[in-house]
């Protein structure tokens, strides 16, 4: 048993006007149009922005006929980007506009060498992954839905602030935005780890003009035909924030106690509300964006790990993507199936070869009863396929319903089915209960019954 100890420990997030997190939700958009005319296409689509201006690059291998320049302004307008004026002075330039910007294409197809050693000629069950790497998971019980909590705070946060903004609750917000919470843990003896208090909030949100802006002139694009309104002060904005987003927010997040994490908030905790002093001037006006950049606020917050390749605009043959998402699956069901109270997974891959390299969980000293890391790493070998064609079959990732995941973290969202589309199906973990009350020798036997050699190398 190691000795407790308290730490603090930080994550951040950005909401989905920030640049960087346009372009994962104009890439994600382009490869949904591709996977809805056809399931099969083959996507690895990249964007950058600044100013007024997006461009889409990469290779695309796809049956659908797909109308670039539509799918940026629509992605663009509905994030809420209507006005730039080309002038860093200018109090109404949102930072971008989805009527007037410049939308750049360089899209080719898809290298016939990869092709040739990925997909073409195979069996879906034979599809190679669609390069080498090294993909995470990550889980932890300190919240109901497994995610560290740091993460979740940051995350909701962004997202709170987009709500408030579009439902007219804070019409005077603007799109771009960033995210921070600091938390106080103790890490116990058995190697879990507990919030005990939050430590610090930041929040820097855009915003329109204090004590200028009017609200039938910000919200025009909304359609806005209600009384007018004059955009509150500096001070009177920070205070409405702490109310309507941090406070409603901490409510809203369940520890695994049941307790709302509003219960860890108070005087003790430090707050930093747009410390900057003002931020009108924001999106790709204030900084260049690209797809990608900010894959640590896409997965765990930094708990963890991450093998540093991202996901948006990646079709389910790029495990960058398809296997990060079996990797959390498997770590949630460890942790939910009560055989560890933490979980790290890691798998490994080639390109052209299906089945994974290497399968790696660490569990930090949590694992219940008398199973070892060894025997979980067996458990997940038993019940899970993380062939890349495996993979798309169980989280049915063939479906265009990308764009959904590119803002606000891809983990510890609510699974749920639409239009017969399954989303965020990972987070529908397996059970696995059965397996807690078992011996090493019993889990090994488990194993060597399993047909464990056609999923895994040995």
């Amino acid at each position: 048993m190691a000795p407790e100890r308290t730490f603090l420990f930080s994550s951040e997030s950005v909401n989905e006007g920030h640049p960087d997190k346009l372009c994962d939700q104009v890439s994600d958009a382009i490869l949904d149009t591709c996977l809805r005319a056809d399931p099969k296409s083959k996507v690895a689509c990249e964007t950058a922005t600044k100013d007024n201006m997006v461009m889409v690059a990469g290779e695309i291998t796809t049956q659908a006929k797909v109308d670039y320049d539509a799918v940026v302004r629509k992605v663009v307008e509905g994030i809420g980007f209507t006005s730039y004026v080309d002038d860093l002075s200018s109090v109404d330039s949102m930072g971008l506009s989805n009527k007037t910007c410049e939308v750049l294409v360089r899209i080719n197809k898809q290298s016939p060498d990869i092709a040739g050693g990925v997909h073409v000629g195979k069996d879906d069950m034979d599809v190679g992954a669609g390069d080498q790497g090294i993909m995470f998971g990550y889980a932890s019980d300190e919240t109901q839905d497994c995610m560290p909590l740091t993460h979740s705070m940051a995350t909701r946060f962004g997202k709170k602030l987009t709500d408030v903004r579009k439902n007219g609750d804070l019409w005077w917000l603007r799109p771009d935005g960033k995210t921070q919470v600091t938390i106080e843990y103790k890490q116990k003896s058995d190697g879990s780890v507990e919030p005990q208090k939050i430590h610090t909030v930041v929040i820097s949100t855009q915003h329109a003009e204090p004590l200028k802006a009017i609200r039938t002139k910000e919200c025009s694009h909304q359609g806005y035909k209600g009384p007018e309104m004059t955009a509150p002060s500096m001070e009177e904005m920070n205070k409405l924030i702490v109310e309507k987003v941090i406070k409603a927010t901490l409510s809203e997040i369940k520890l695994k106690n049941g307790d709302a994490a509003l219960t860890l908030f108070g005087d003790h905790t430090h707050l930093h509300i747009n410390p900057s002093g003002k931020f009108i001037i924001g999106g790709p006006q204030g900084d260049a964006g690209l797809t990608g950049r900010k894959i640590i606020i896409d997965t765990y917050g930094g708990w963890g790990a991450h093998g540093g390749g991202a996901f948006s605009g990646k079709d389910p043959t790029k495990v960058d993507r398809s296997a990060a998402y079996i990797c959390r699956q498997m770590a949630k069901s460890v942790v939910q199936s009560g055989l560890s109270k933490r979980c790290l997974v890691q798998l490994s891959y080639a390109i052209g070869v299906a089945k994974p390299l290497s399968l790696f969980v660490e569990t930090y000293g949590t694992e219940a009863g008398s199973l070892t890391a060894d025997d979980i790493t067996n458990i997940l070998k038993i019940e899970f396929d993380c062939r890349p064609g495996a993979i798309a079959v169980s989280l049915a990732l063939r479906e265009p319903k990308y764009q959904e995941t590119a803002a606000y973290c891809h983990f510890g969202r609510e699974p749920y089915t639409k239009e017969g589309r399954k989303y965020f199906e990972w987070e529908n973990a397996k059970d696995m209960a059965k397996y807690a009350g078992m011996s090493s020798d019993q889990v090994s036997a488990a194993l060597k019954a399993s047909n464990y050699l056609v999923k895994f190398v040995d």
